[in-house]
Order: C-alpha cells, then sequence, then structure tokens
C-alpha cells in the first residue's frame, strides 16, 4: 500500500473494518521502516563500544555499512518505481540483514566480551532476514 492509499484510507469514509485494515496495513508498513533504522542506529551504537585495533577495525566498518544499508534499501524499495525494481530492493535488504548476521558472528569472535550485547543484534538481523525473504518470495508469486 503506498503513501498515498495509506492518507487517503484515513480521510475516506467508508466501513470500519476496511478503514481499520488499511490502517494496519499502513501502520506494518511503517513500523518496518521504523525497525530497520533502529536496528540499524543500534548497531552503530554497539560498534562505537567495540575498541578499535587492527583486526575490528574493518569488522566494524563492514557491520555499520551492511546494517545501516537494511534501512537505506527498504525506504528505496518502499519508493520503488515498478515491480520489479521493488523486488529488487527487497533482495537487497534482505542480503543486507544477512550479511549483517555475518559479521556480528564474527565481531563476536573478535571480541567475545560483546558476545550477550551482540546477540539481540544477531537476533534481529535474523528476524529481518526472514521477514524480506517472505516479502521477497511473496513478491515472486503474484
Amino acid at each position: 500500500m503506498d503513501n498515498y492509499q495509506c492518507q487517503k484510507s484515513n480521510y475516506q469514509s467508508i466501513n470500519n473494518v476496511k478503514l481499520k485494515n488499511m490502517q494496519s496495513k499502513c501502520q506494518n508498513k511503517y513500523d518496518l521502516e521504523e525497525r530497520t533504522a533502529k536496528f540499524g542506529e543500534n548497531v552503530i551504537m554497539f560498534s562505537k563500544k567495540i575498541p578499535v585495533n587492527s583486526i575490528t577495525m574493518s569488522l566494524i566498518t563492514q557491520l555499520v555499512k551492511s546494517a545501516t544499508s537494511v534501512g537505506a534499501n527498504y525506504c528505496e524499495a518502499d519508493n520503488a518505481e515498478s515491480r520489479k525494481d521493488f523486488k529488487h530492493k527487497i533482495g537487497i535488504c534482505k542480503k543486507e540483514a544477512k550479511e549483517s548476521k555475518h559479521w556480528i558472528r564474527i565481531m563476536v569472535k573478535a571480541v567475545p566480551e560483546f558476545r550477550e550485547e551482540a546477540i539481540p543484534l544477531w537476533k534481529e538481523a535474523k528476524e529481518l532476514t526472514l521477514i524480506f525473504n517472505a516479502i521477497f518470495i511473496s513478491t515472486s508469486n503474484n
């Protein structure tokens, strides 16, 4: 559902069930945008705590790039010019989320004392991967 439809649904007087359904879809869309942004922000905050040395320097860079790319690509998908463009951007979101999961794992190996703090980030990366995979598959079936 695009922004125009979301906004339009708020002003139309249609039966309550349909209106609630449309508003729910609008809210879910924005929740995923917020969720991907929060993921990137949380990875940045985590990365700031990691001691910088010859090993962690490149890991931090890779992790921050992939984690913040998830949200950026979701924003691009949300404004896709075509169904094919949308599917492509969602595919990138899926890849970046999976890559983030990888870098979190590697970071824990490099600095094991941050394992407990990394677990929720790894879980979120995994959930985002599954979400974007489901969107990608459902786009393929239509």
